[in-house]
């Protein structure tokens, strides 16, 4: 019987064992993946929007000589974390199914050597959002050269490439490879770039834009994709334009398929889940810590944010525990 398991092991899952170790519970974090595996699968030179102070976890200071960390910075942070709190943490390992117990969960995972079953009180989901695209469903769309997420841009030199979208990532994507020498076009729905895009980028990105450097098309749907070409629809005209490759940067959505499927209360509109103040779900001993939470809007709980549903987590484990001694 495990004191509690972690289902994936990016920061607000690492912080959140991390308070529970505190609190003299020993956690099992699963993860299908690496630790950090969504930042492990950022675009290589990726500079973080906030600030070091602002994602450090468990009271560990993250110390970088820039003002803003790196990805590879932030994957050395989170590694050193887990080192040094000694969680258990059980990587390459997917959770396939939960189901309810009596008492608590019996959680079911695949491995390389096959199948396990591992049985707990609680659970917390913490499985982030970055692994279930938002889809365009366009035709051509699953096409091998169509991509939802970007890693570098040197194999992209000299190809026509398309980004779809307005924000970090879309902006990110396309200043890349236009650096690796990539022929980039962006397609974007809305007259002008989402709010969200980061101050020091947002310059960069219209100055490239207004030498010519990205051609950038306002107002305009991609109707569908094609092996060399793209068909867009601006304000109602359709067009076709070049593409080798596509990068559809439209932004993801938390995978809430467990916590339905345990009857976990979700808002039909927002999609967001029905939790406690420590974030316990409507079914009791299942937790979301981090950016599952939330729902269609996945720029409301970030690192930033997400790293202190630990904290409400494991005080609110510690307190039926100590509950549960007591009127034992």
């Amino acid at each position: 019987m495990e004191e509690a398991i972690i289902i994936g092991a990016g920061p607000c899952g690492i912080s959140a064992a991390v308070e529970l170790k505190k609190r003299g519970i020993e956690p099992l974090v699963i993860e299908k993946g690496c630790i950090a595996n969504s930042i492990y699968h950022y675009p290589v030179g990726m500079t973080f929007f906030s600030s070091p102070e602002n994602i450090e976890i468990g009271d560990v200071p993250f110390v970088t000589i820039n003002e803003k960390p790196t990805r590879h910075e932030a994957l050395k942070y989170y590694r050193k974390v887990v080192q040094l709190y000694d969680v258990k943490v059980h990587t390459y390992e997917r959770v396939t199914q939960i189901q309810k117990a009596d008492p608590g969960f019996l959680v079911y995972t695949e491995t390389r050597e096959g199948k396990k079953i591992y049985e707990t009180p609680y659970v917390i989901l913490s499985t982030g959002y970055y692994d279930q695209p938002n889809l365009l469903n366009i035709p051509g769309e699953d096409l091998p050269h169509v991509f939802h997420y970007f890693k570098d841009g040197h194999p992209y030199a000299g190809h026509e490439v398309v980004v779809i979208g307005g924000r970090n990532s879309a902006i990110d994507a396309a200043l890349e490879l236009y650096q690796a020498g990539a022929n980039v076009t962006m397609v974007y729905r809305k007259a002008s770039f989402h709010p969200s895009v980061k101050a020091w980028v947002k310059p960069v990105i219209e100055a490239a834009i207004e030498k010519e450097r990205i051609r950038m098309i306002w107002e305009t749907e991609v109707m569908e994709i094609k092996p060399r070409s793209v068909v867009i629809d601006t304000k109602g005209v359709r067009s076709e334009i070049p593409a080798d490759f596509v990068f559809a940067m439209t932004g993801y959505r938390p995978d809430l398929t467990m916590a339905k499927e345990l009857g976990a209360e979700i808002d039909p509109k927002t999609h967001v889940p029905i939790c406690s103040e420590a974030m316990e779900t409507t079914v009791p001993g299942l937790y979301l810590a981090g950016v599952i939470a939330t729902g269609h809007d996945a720029t409301k709980i970030f690192i930033e944010n997400g790293r202190f549903h630990g904290q409400m987590i494991a005080e609110d484990i510690k307190q039926k525990l100590n509950q549960k001694q007591y009127t034992g």
